[in-house]
């Protein structure tokens, strides 16, 4: 049985996550709150916030719309290999999506590719297509807040740290998101293999939260003026959306407000706290998407709604729901600028289920 106070085996589990010819840096195996917040110290991590908050430019083709689209970080690296993105790429290159150069992963990793998906779900340049649309992805990744798709692989002509970290440390819900063996670790033993966290735990994730949630305003607000449009299209209730949403949008998503330190609750701060209301970005899917996109599931698939809310959780096929048709078709909407049409299928949807019997 795998236990979690053993760090030499979560780094060989680590080191599983990372596709060959990428490796993984040990010293970026963050398992906790209190490893995220050191890792801001980390060489290779400060570099990189430095270079994201003060020189980062992007490059993008002349369009009418360009829009920033975030994702979110996946176990696999590179982010584009994972199931998850490779999905929602392909779904783009569906769409009639094409990249805007010949920027790809290494050949090792093309030769591995599931033949139902193109080549080009591992191209890292901004996407472009017929009606004058550009989307520029953008991961939201703990610890280096914001990670350029171009920049996946290198920066400065020297190797990105986002193909060579693991770094699960923030999941409180998964129940193995502690480092037992450091002398600042308050989590608690539930079962061989979960733990809770205590009040070191809970204290280092606000002040780790709140820092992503800094820089990623601060990258907004200095590249904001490239785009016509900024969504991030991340889980709805999970830490990366947590980043994102201000005070007064977090009921509406379901994230929490604050965490409960000792005898107080401190705040938890999203980048929309920091930005000015023109330039907030977009959380996509809404919950009433991710229950109409539950109601779609079943009704392709000729099941029941829980077999269907089951298939949903898993995301179809080893990704996230973010990955499914049905929400996808959210995004795509968004994407080609049908705000209007999109609210309009909302209603009618809404009204749908309602009188569905």
């Amino acid at each position: 049985m795998v236990t979690v106070d053993n760090r030499a085996t979560r780094v060989r589990e680590s080191a599983l996550k990372i596709e060959s010819p990428f490796r993984l840096d040990e010293t970026l195996c963050l398992y906790s709150p209190q490893d995220n917040v050191d890792s801001l110290r980390h060489p290779r991590i400060a570099e990189w916030l430095e270079f994201i908050q003060n020189d980062y430019e992007p490059e993008l083709p002349q369009a009418d719309r360009r829009i920033l689209l975030f994702m979110p970080c996946t176990k696999t690296k590179p982010y584009p290999f994972s199931s998850e993105h490779m999905a929602i790429n392909q779904r783009l290159l569906d769409e009639g999506f094409r990249p805007s150069d010949r920027l790809y992963l290494p050949q090792e990793l093309m030769a591995r590719l599931e033949p139902r998906f193109s080549p080009e779900v591992l191209n890292l340049s901004p996407l472009v297509d017929g009606r004058g649309t550009v989307v520029h992805r953008m991961v939201i990744s703990e610890p280096m807040a914001v990670v350029p798709y171009e920049h996946i692989v290198e920066y400065r002509g020297k190797p990105s740290p986002a193909v060579a970290y693991d770094d699960p440390g923030l999941f409180e819900h998964r129940g193995n998101a502690v480092s037992p063996w450091r002398t600042d670790s308050t989590a608690v033993r539930m079962s061989a293999t979960r733990w809770k966290w205590g009040d070191q735990e809970r204290r280092h994730y606000v002040a780790m939260h709140n820092e992503m949630a800094k820089i990623l305003a601060r990258v907004v607000s200095r590249i904001g003026r490239n785009y016509t449009d900024i969504v991030s299209w991340v889980a709805p209730g999970l830490t990366h959306r947590s980043f994102v949403l201000a005070r007064n949008e977090r009921a509406s998503h379901h994230v929490a407000t604050s965490k409960k330190v000792g005898g107080r609750r401190i705040e938890l701060i999203g980048a929309n706290d920091h930005l000015a209301a023109e330039a907030r970005i977009a959380c996509l899917p809404l919950s009433e998407d991710c229950s109409t996109a539950i109601q779609r599931l079943a009704h392709r698939l000729n099941i029941d709604i829980p077999r269907a809310t089951a298939i949903y959780a898993r995301g179809g096929a080893n990704a996230t729901p973010l990955a499914l048709p049905e929400l996808l078709d959210v995004l795509i909407k968004r994407l080609a600028g049908n705000v209007a049409a999109l609210e309009r299928t909302r209603t009618h949807d809404r009204v749908a289920i309602e009188n569905s019997p």
